[in-house]
């Protein structure tokens, strides 16, 4: 009897003649380029450096499209976006010690975002290996424990033979839910050596699915068929496992309203009469989700931010849907559902009862206030008593730059958000139009991600403009990559918002001790300083910012907006 465990899949005969006689001049590099094609792979990112010349000669003999960037961590921050935009794993290809640290806050974010960047590092020479001190150049005791912390898995390579297995291991946990980074280690000699391994012609490494409990979902279900006024949690797992559909499908069979965390942005249509849109940091709507008597939490650990910095307290039952292990039930108790939120939603889909039928629902909304408020009475409320605390503040100036640049942004178009006041304000306020459109460094809070996060995205398809807005202290973090852009004419526009300083923790030192400091910066002349390096560049203002955003993002390459502004944060309501 023969079992299919028994199948061996027998080598043609030109695979046979190919694996006896490989191609001369190859290297372990070639091995590792192989088998990013070999996986799918078409694009890498990254920086060349003494240990990984190897890898990076390597380059030239394959059809994998190199993206350069100035600096370690913003090519990490390209490869992210490049992960979010695309759902593959995107190379990062670093050199040895500080080139590999310098990426170090890159992978942070990426892990906070769930964004899948397969980084490749060089090593030392493997004689030089095992903590020893050598004085080898860019020497570590144990440059692996610098990552261990940060990214998803650690692959550690010793030989050629060791590079396909352990590459397509690392792609496999990189897509595999929760998404993230992973990190490979390859010593210089090992790249450097001349190969006689025949050429990688395959590549399969299929993430492994991860549906949820049938029990679980069954319980999870009767609980939302049977709640009188449910709510649900939109969180990043949602747009990354692109469930937005069968979250809308959930909400309008539950009839239940949908708060998008700011990871999640465009998980549920923005205007849907059940959409409570983005103000999580708005005490109406933490009061509104603490009265769920269940709330529905989809991919989203519910940690400081979408919380409400934690002063959110839910008084109803909680299912949370979390593909992470470790943040399943780490902030509330309830129901914990270990699953990717496709899988979880679908399961729920096929069990939930519909809470009314269309008949039955139009009529209870004909009858008004005599059968009590329907869901989406209480979300017009919700939304105008948060319009009507908004409004108190005069704030129109930050309101007006978000109309603006919505309106000129095509709905299809990324945008990519650093930490600066205006971002915050597009956290709770600005509409995406589409999922997977709007993101943000708000995972792990670094700055300078926006612009070659952007940049990244503008790679992966430059069929599409991409927007980036920045402070000018974030935009200082990666203003080098102003090069990469003109070099690879990405077409990416970068709005600088110019208020001198961080405009954000001049106003929390002022609020908080009176006066601000170090907050300060002398900055350049960014219009002419983009203009040095070849890039179009434009001082516009809140009157002109539409137009000039409009005719930016319409013409190819990429350009610079600069817009001198100093804005204002809406009071915070978790204070007290």
């Amino acid at each position: 009897m023969t079992h299919d465990h028994d199948l061996v899949l027998r080598p043609t005969e030109a695979q046979t003649e190919a694996a006896l006689n490989p191609p001369a001049g190859r290297n372990g590099g070639d091995l590792v380029v192989e088998t990013l094609s070999g996986l799918g792979a078409t694009t890498v990112f990254g920086l060349p450096g003494q240990h990984a010349l190897g890898l990076f000669d390597a380059l030239r003999r394959s059809s994998l499209r190199y993206i350069g960037l100035r600096v370690e961590n913003n090519a990490g921050f390209a490869a992210d976006a490049y992960g979010r935009i695309t759902g593959e794993a995107a190379p990062l290809l670093l050199s040895t010690g500080p080139g590999a640290l310098t990426s170090l806050a890159a992978l942070q974010e990426a892990a906070a975002g769930s964004a899948p960047v397969l980084a490749i590092s060089s090593q030392i020479p493997t004689p030089g290996l095992g903590g020893g001190r050598h004085g080898y150049l860019h020497e570590l005791p144990d440059q692996s424990a610098s990552f261990r912390g940060v990214v998803k898995s650690v692959h550690l390579v010793r030989t050629q033979s060791q590079i396909p297995s352990a590459i397509a291991e690392a792609w496999k946990s990189a897509l595999t839910a929760p998404h993230g980074p992973v990190w490979v280690e390859i010593p210089q000699d090992v790249l450097l050596a001349e190969t006689s391994i025949p050429v990688v012609t395959g590549g399969d490494a299929f993430p492994e699915e991860l549906p949820p409990r049938p029990e679980l979902t069954a319980l999870a279900a009767h609980l939302l068929s049977t709640a009188d006024r449910p709510a649900i949690i939109a969180g990043g797992g949602v747009v990354r496992s692109d469930a937005s559909g069968k979250l809308r499908q959930l909400a309008e069979r539950l009839q239940a309203p949908v708060v998008t965390t700011f990871g999640g942005k465009g998980a549920f249509p923005w205007n849907h009469p059940l959409s409570l849109q983005s103000w999580l940091e708005d005490r109406h709507t933490t009061d509104f989700l603490e009265d769920a008597d269940v709330l529905l939490v989809v991919g989203s650990g519910l940690g400081e931010l979408s919380s409400n910095y934690h002063t959110f307290k839910p008084r109803g039952r909680v299912i949370q849907i979390e593909a992470d292990l470790g943040k399943l039930e780490s902030n509330h108790p309830g129901l914990g559902i270990h699953a990717d939120a496709r899988l979880a939603l679908q399961a729920l889909l096929e069990t939930v009862e519909e809470r009314e039928e269309r008949g039955e629902r139009e009529e209870r909304e004909e009858r008004g206030a005599r059968a009590g408020e329907t869901a989406r009475d209480r979300v017009r409320t919700l939304l105008a008593k948060v319009a009507d605390r908004i409004a108190s503040q005069e704030l129109t100036l930050e309101q007006g730059l978000l109309k603006s640049i919505r309106s000129a942004l095509p709905a299809d178009s990324p945008s990519f958000w650093d930490m600066t006041i205006l971002s915050y304000w597009a956290w709770s306020a600005f509409d995406p139009e589409a999922p997977n459109t709007m993101h943000s460094a708000q995972g792990a809070g670094g700055l300078g991600y926006a612009f070659p996060a952007a940049l990244g995205a503008a790679a992966a398809d430059p069929t599409r403009p991409a927007l980036a807005v920045s402070g000018d202290g974030g935009a200082l973090y990666s203003i080098a990559e102003l090069a990469t852009a003109k070099q690879y004419a990405l077409p990416v526009t970068w709005l600088i918002i110019d208020d001198g300083g961080y405009g954000i923790l001049r106003e929390y030192m002022t609020d908080t001790f009176g006066e601000p400091t170090a907050t300060d910066l002398t900055r350049p002349d960014y219009v002419a300083l983009a203009e040095s390096f070849g890039v179009p560049a434009v001082l516009t203002s809140p009157e002109t910012l539409e137009t000039d955003l409009t005719k930016a993002l319409s013409e190819p390459g990429p350009s610079v907006l600069v817009l001198p502004a100093l804005l204002r944060m809406f009071a915070p309501t978790h204070l007290g």
